[in-house]
């Protein structure tokens, strides 16, 4: 009964942005940190960024500083991923990840729960 559904994801050409989001149900959503991890084709899971609880703490690979930011809707159970300035090596399927506390874990089978992904393609 627990879900995780991401959307939002598209096609894209480099500088544009994208919004996306992720219902989440089946759990307490406020109980746990929430999660962005991606994976382009051929390579290993690349973690993205975090929010805790209540939104107040955010925290986004290097690589995606000042570009993207993560937040989060208690009231309506969902994570969001704003994507600026978007660049061909942010191409990869976006999987948003629940776990009840703080890390930085590549992999998806490390949290309690995560969705199927939506698919990010940045290219001209």
């Amino acid at each position: 009964q627990v879900q995780l559904v991401e959307s939002g994801g598209g096609l894209v050409q480099p500088g544009g942005s994208l919004r996306l989001s992720c219902a989440a149900s089946g759990f307490t959503f406020s109980r746990y940190w929430m999660y962005w991890v991606r994976q382009a084709p051929g390579k290993g899971p690349e973690w993205v960024s975090g929010v805790s609880y209540g939104g107040s703490s955010i925290y986004h690979t290097d690589s995606v500083k000042g570009r993207f930011t993560i937040s989060r809707d208690n009231a309506k159970n969902t994570l969001y991923l704003q994507m600026n300035s978007l660049k061909p090596e942010d191409s990869a399927m976006y999987y948003c990840a629940a776990h009840p506390s703080y890390g930085r874990w590549e992999s998806l089978h490390a949290y309690t729960y995560w969705g199927q992904g939506t698919q990010v393609t940045v290219t001209s």
